[in-house]
């Protein structure tokens, strides 16, 4: 076929296509070699191209490898088995189970508890002394307040007496108790009357009594202080009322800001707390 026109092409439809040629990739010729250089055209010399441009770089590609949902489910399974063995419960299975769910709610039943938190403290901040001891204690041997500040932030507030001083609801304002349980945004405490109280944290100023002197035995802390931490608590039907009060002993309060407080008591074990304002109720 022929024409005058330019945009006309004379093509036979009886010519042999051309043979096809079979290609072998292995080590020695592998695929990406001979792909770049026959594709890129534009420059004089398409080997140093591919040696200077794609030879040993890595190249990201757009579906990179996800882990399989199988594998995911085994992982969840085993990580479920392990829990179980050893013997967790969740927060959801403490709902379910009612395991906080208090059988009695006698303010002399916790006193106990209490003086255990007493020691606790004693130990925690490394009280010395005693307020019937016969020596005169002076300023320098109490502890200071800013290396308790640190401390008390992470102990455990199971067994603390508190006094609610500021409240978003003011029908809250002067309750106090011992804590029975925390939560994450609550304390539950038991007043002086056997009642449960739930006490939110967010905007609320809570008061926490901690002892000046060491509540424990002296005869025991000089002979073994294990011992003392053991021996000094109460037990028996009537061991309530062996019990002390941070209050009938010479104390020192700290202010408890329960909108920086929003943690639970595991949590705050392990987070470490930065200085910051204190914004007002």
């Amino acid at each position: 076929m022929s024409s005058d026109g330019p945009f006309v092409q004379v093509t036979d439809i009886y010519t042999d296509m051309s043979p096809t040629h079979r290609v072998t990739l292995n080590t020695q010729t592998p695929f990406t070699p001979k792909f770049v250089k026959d594709n890129v055209t534009r420059a004089s010399d398409p080997s140093q191209v591919y040696a200077s441009r794609v030879r040993g770089r890595q190249l990201l590609l757009d579906n990179p490898a996800r882990e399989s949902r199988e594998k995911k489910k085994r992982e969840c399974k085993k990580a479920r088995k392990a829990s179980l063995k050893a013997g967790l419960v969740g927060r959801t299975d403490d709902r379910i189970k009612d395991l906080w769910k208090l059988s009695t709610t006698k303010f002399d039943s916790f006193l106990p508890l209490h003086q255990l938190w007493l020691d606790y403290m004693t130990e925690l901040l490394g009280l010395t002394g005693s307020s019937s001891s016969p020596v005169q204690m002076n300023d320098t041997a109490m502890p200071s307040a800013a290396g308790m500040h640190a401390k008390l932030v992470k102990a455990d507030f199971h067994g603390a007496f508190i006094t609610v001083r500021q409240s978003k609801n003011p029908c809250l304002i002067g309750l106090s108790g011992i804590v029975a349980h925390e939560t994450e945004n609550a304390f539950k405490i038991v007043t002086k009357t056997d009642g449960l109280k739930l006490i939110p944290k967010a905007h609320s100023l809570f008061v926490l009594a901690v002892p000046l002197y060491s509540t424990m035995s002296q005869e025991l802390e000089q002979s073994d202080p294990d011992i003392a931490s053991t021996s000094t608590t109460p037990h028996g039907p009537n061991s309530s009322q062996h019990c002390k009060m941070v209050h009938n002993m010479p104390h020192i309060e700290f202010n408890l800001y329960g909108n920086q407080f929003c943690f639970r008591s595991a949590d705050r074990a392990s987070r470490k707390f930065k200085h910051k304002e204190t914004i007002e109720l």
